[in-house]
């Protein structure tokens, strides 16, 4: 794992794994939309870090994915962090479809380049994502951030399928963290079992040096999927879920 490539590196869990592996003497390559943060990275680490501003959600992402890998001389290992929720109490429209564009089709988009660049290449590689615990079932308050995240999950199982049956020497690794706090979650709110940074992070970097299939971040968030599997749809649907 030599030169990995972040995509939502600005800040969040992104920019600290990033930073970690900088200082470990890996190239890294980072993308966002907004690239204050990835140029000081730059300046700390010159030798390691190359930038690129890119927007998931805009067609000419993978050109500019593509432009990256080359000023990083290669990819060994795609991470996708990039994707947004929030609280949508009145179920708008709008904002439902902005989630599922970004962690569901903008998911796909940024997935499918990277699984051209290994097999054009003709070279080992993986392709690492976060997803999320929400994904296991459909969360009433979370309808289209659980959704896409199931939609994430389901995507990188269709590609280790399509890389086997194409010969196409990819690894793959799903990362599903519940809540961690980042800029994603609002200030002053408790999240159920939520996690710091601090302790996430660690976790994080470990699923993606030691390369499982599936990690989920952490152990208690582990045991509550594994009771949510158990669960059927009948009663699933049924059930009130406490504001979060």
């Amino acid at each position: 794992m030599d030169k990995i490539i972040i995509m939502g590196a600005s800040s969040g869990i992104g920019l600290s794994v990033a930073e970690a592996f900088a200082k470990r003497g890996m190239k890294v390559g980072l993308a966002s939309r907004h690239t204050e943060t990835l140029h000081k990275l730059k300046i700390r680490y010159p030798e390691c870090v190359e930038y690129e501003s890119i927007d998931i959600t805009h067609k000419d992402a993978p050109s500019k994915l593509e432009r990256l890998i080359s000023k990083l001389g290669g990819m060994d290992i795609y991470f996708h962090v990039s994707g947004i929720g929030y609280d949508n109490p009145a179920l708008d429209p709008e904002r439902e479809a902005e989630m599922l564009n970004c962690n569901s089709t903008a998911f796909a988009r940024m997935l499918s380049t990277a699984y051209n660049y290994f097999k054009t290449e003709s070279r080992p590689g993986r392709i690492a994502a976060i997803t999320s615990v929400a994904g296991t079932n459909g969360i009433g308050q979370l309808s289209a951030y659980s959704a896409s995240k199931k939609c994430a999950q389901t995507y990188m199982i269709a590609l280790e399928q399509r890389a086997n049956s194409e010969g196409v020497r990819i690894k793959f690794t799903d990362i599903r963290p519940g809540w961690i706090r980042t800029p994603l979650l609002k200030e002053g709110v408790s999240y159920p079992l939520e996690m710091e940074q601090s302790e996430a992070v660690p976790l994080i970097i470990k699923a993606l040096v030691r390369a499982p299939r599936v990690a989920v971040v952490n152990w208690k968030w582990n045991i509550v999927v594994g009771l949510w599997r158990l669960i059927p749809n009948s009663l699933w649907v049924k059930m009130t879920i406490p504001e979060m």
